[in-house]
């Protein structure tokens, strides 16, 4: 696997496989500082969001919550306090890999009017500073929730994008269009034949844009650690023993929805390589 690693964007855009580093044009050349400032300048409670449901597999992919809890982690060194929200794919599950000390939210898989007021519920009781969603499906134009593959998991994904129509500052991080925060890129998403037709119409106020929603959860805490001075990344141990404990409680691997050691297609040895590659970065900019 051959990696840029001129910057922390190079880096999460490496082996892109999607097609969405064709968009990347449309954001700041350094979109991952650019949120890293935004996330210091909001801080206090912060709600992560994630988890991604794959049909075929009938459960949550790993891209995605090796991420979230990456940021999580990162945010709570600073002074964050931070809390996971998801649905009942991979809730349970949160409870057991984010950490004793983190706060799981069940959004329940419902109707729009129902997801509305839970959310509005939600906002009001957690009062949170800061929004992140890291691979997450959001609404298209004709409120479906899509995979890349086009199919409609709408009756499987809970309507979590309506946290994000709050006035909360928010970030969003995908890979394929499809996510929360690909919005304020809507009209240039389908004009790249490898992304969906129909992307997501949720806006955040940042982007990251990634081979790998993963990665471009590791490049924010990269930006976060040069922001801050200190190298707030996973270790490729510890990261690699959460994606194979997340795989043993019954996540996939999201290209082809079978129980295997890998994130979009991508093996632990290649998601190591990009976490090396960001660390080098973080080192050289410490210097």
């Amino acid at each position: 696997m051959n990696i840029n690693g001129h910057s922390i964007e190079s880096v999460i855009l490496s082996n892109d496989k999607r097609g969405v580093s064709e968009i990347s044009h449309h954001l700041a050349p350094n979109f991952c500082e650019t949120a890293a400032r935004f996330a210091l300048a909001n801080r206090g409670h912060a709600l992560i969001v994630t988890g991604f449901y794959i049909a075929s597999a009938k459960a949550a992919e790993t891209d995605g919550p090796p991420g979230a809890v990456a940021i999580g982690n990162a945010l709570k060194h600073l002074g964050f306090s931070v809390t996971y929200v998801s649905d009942l794919y991979l809730s349970r599950l949160l409870s057991d890999f984010a950490g004793k000390d983190s706060r799981i939210i069940d959004f329940p898989i419902t109707n729009h009017d129902n997801s509305q007021t839970f959310a509005e519920n939600l906002i009001s009781e957690e009062r949170p500073d800061l929004l992140i969603s890291v691979e997450r499906c959001g609404p298209t134009a004709d409120n479906a929730y899509l995979n890349m593959r086009g199919l409609d998991i709408s009756n499987h994904t809970a309507r979590v994008d309506c946290l994000f129509q709050s006035s909360v500052p928010s970030i969003g991080i995908g890979d394929g269009g499809n996510e929360i925060g690909m919005g304020s890129l809507a009209e240039m998403i389908p004009l790249i034949k490898t992304l969906p037709p129909k992307p997501c119409i949720t806006n955040t106020d940042e982007l990251i844009l990634a081979s790998v929603s993963n990665w471009g959860a590791y490049g924010l805490v990269a930006a976060l650690s040069n922001e801050t001075g200190e190298n707030l990344l996973p270790s490729v141990i510890i990261d690699r023993q959460l994606i194979e404990s997340l795989v043993h409680n019954g996540l996939v691997d999201g290209t082809t929805g079978q129980s295997t050691y890998k994130v979009d297609g991508f093996t632990l040895e290649e998601n190591a390589q990009v976490l090396i590659a960001l660390t080098r970065l973080i080192h050289k900019d410490h210097r």
